[in-house]
């Protein structure tokens, strides 16, 4: 990525777009639980919840299911990943939870076109091959079910080597992350979801979650430079949304509007 396609991305994608509404437009005017000509949904946490349960139920394969949560950072995603796991296991369900920042490269790694690169933030921050080869692949077709949900422990800053553990063949491996649909990984999933929001909450939710360790000049400027750019060439260059099965719109995380997509 040059910093002249960075730049075509910005102007194509302007101030306050919402990540995916240029590929499905905007919830306003939907009614509770009531349709649109989009097919979307509105309804409660629970109600989501509920939907997004059925649809993992109506997966078949003959191997572990293996359901992504993607979203840009600060969507919700890890949240809603959470809730979604509580939700399975008490319907019975044996699920694997695991996160794309168990996977990052070590720091050293992750920085050598500086902090605030996005193209750094898009080609250098994670392991897809460890992702691949201890997780992913193993719970996929052919696999042995034999896995390790994570290889990085991010607070210390260590390369980790958990037991390796055997799925049961029903189990559920629910993984949330940064720019899951990519090439390297779209079809890696049995089910794909996609939170979204306008990128500008982003913004605002990161400066609340970081408030503790980063001031706002910083977390704007990390969002501004790198997180921000680089998702926008994530939907310039890969379209994400094209490729998932359910949108959720998550600007009212209480009040959530979802969309099912038919490829």
């Amino acid at each position: 990525m040059t910093e002249d396609q960075l730049s075509a991305v910005r102007r194509g994608l302007p101030e306050g777009t919402r990540a995916g509404e240029t590929v499905i437009g905007s919830p306003t005017g939907v009614g509770r639980a009531g349709r649109t000509g989009q097919d979307m949904d509105r309804g409660s946490r629970d109600e989501l919840l509920g939907r997004l349960a059925e649809a993992v139920g109506s997966v078949t394969v003959a191997h572990p299911t293996r359901v992504a949560v993607d979203g840009p950072p600060a969507a919700g995603k890890t949240t809603l990943a959470d809730e979604l796991a509580v939700v399975l296991r008490s319907q019975g369900r044996d699920v694997i939870r695991a996160t794309i920042d168990d996977f990052l490269f070590p720091r050293a790694q992750r920085y050598p076109r500086g902090e605030y690169s996005a193209e750094g933030c898009y080609f250098d921050t994670h392991d897809h091959e460890a992702l691949h080869r201890v997780l992913l692949d193993p719970l996929g077709p052919g696999g042995d079910r034999r896995f390790q949900p994570a290889v990085y422990d991010r607070t210390a800053d260590t390369v980790l080597s958990p037991p390796v553990t055997t799925a049961a063949v029903d189990a559920v491996l629910v993984f949330d992350g940064v720019f899951l649909m990519r090439p390297e990984l779209v079809e890696r999933w049995d089910l794909r979801v996609f939170v979204s929001t306008a990128l500008e909450k982003t913004v605002d939710r990161a400066v609340i979650r970081e408030r503790r360790v980063s001031s706002r000049a910083d977390v704007e400027r990390r969002w501004r430079e790198r997180y921000i750019p680089a998702q926008q060439f994530y939907f310039a260059t890969v379209r994400p949304t094209d490729h998932v099965d359910i949108i959720v719109h998550n600007d009212e995380p209480r009040q959530p509007v979802w969309a099912p997509r038919t490829h």
